[in-house]
């Protein structure tokens, strides 16, 4: 069994609880976009599996592992006269100062496994300038020796480019590499990186969704230090 020297992470949904960070962000640029119709705010919310009334992302949402030129072409069809680029730029505008949460404690987590000599990263869909802000305002981005969205030039999940370029990054052999997340999108690509994979609950995804993916699921990353010991 390989000896994992580096652990790196999904943003939204294992760093971040997902609909209590995404739920406001939703609803926030849905309304804008609409120039305030809530008739069409909710329409918009159909067209991207999100309820503006109930707050919640339908399973199959493709907010919860697109990236957002994937969301952004899902939309344009329904705003005639917006280009794609406008459009990105309007959401990743609008993520930057989402409400992000984080699942447990970020500061005291990452200092933990840091002390074990562990080399950490982020490896998310969302943009790249707003995951740091989001880091950022969680006070743990300097923790992080990686960070990479999907415009920085590595590809996105489930595609392995962002977990191959981290494990370059830091040394690493993709075997000796933990890949944590909340979704088949995470853990397909941990796979196809030849990385250990690790699922989290903290997103839409039920255990028995990622379970054939994942070398085991935990119920959120607060967890994952013991199983480290344990492992």
């Amino acid at each position: 069994m390989d000896k994992i020297t580096a652990v790196l992470f999904d943003k939204d949904g294992t760093l971040f609880d997902f609909h209590a960070s995404w739920a406001g962000w939703a609803a926030a640029i849905l309304s804008d976009l609409a120039a305030g119709d809530a008739g069409q705010a909710a329409r918009l919310g159909q067209v991207i599996g999100f309820d503006i009334g109930t707050g919640r992302f339908a399973p199959d949402s493709l907010v919860i592992a697109g990236t957002p030129e994937q969301v952004a072409a899902q939309l344009l069809p329904e705003l005639p006269g917006l280009s794609r680029g406008a459009l990105v730029d309007r959401m990743n505008a609008a993520a930057t100062h989402a409400p992000i949460r984080p699942v447990v404690p970020l500061g005291p987590l990452l200092a933990r496994l840091a002390g074990r000599g562990l080399r950490l990263g982020v490896a998310t869909n969302d943009a790249e300038a707003p995951a740091r802000a989001h880091l950022r305002a969680a006070g743990v981005e300097a923790r992080f020796a990686f960070i990479a969205g999907s415009d920085s030039g590595h590809g996105a999940k489930p595609d392995p480019g962002q977990l191959q370029a981290f494990a370059a990054a830091v040394g690493q052999a993709p075997g000796s590499v933990l890949m944590v997340g909340d979704s088949r999108h995470d853990l397909l690509a941990g796979r196809a990186a030849g990385m250990i994979t690790l699922g989290v609950l903290t997103g839409p995804a039920k255990r028995e969704e990622l379970a054939d993916l994942a070398d085991a699921v935990l119920p959120d990353i607060g967890h994952l230090p013991d199983w480290l010991t344990d492992r």
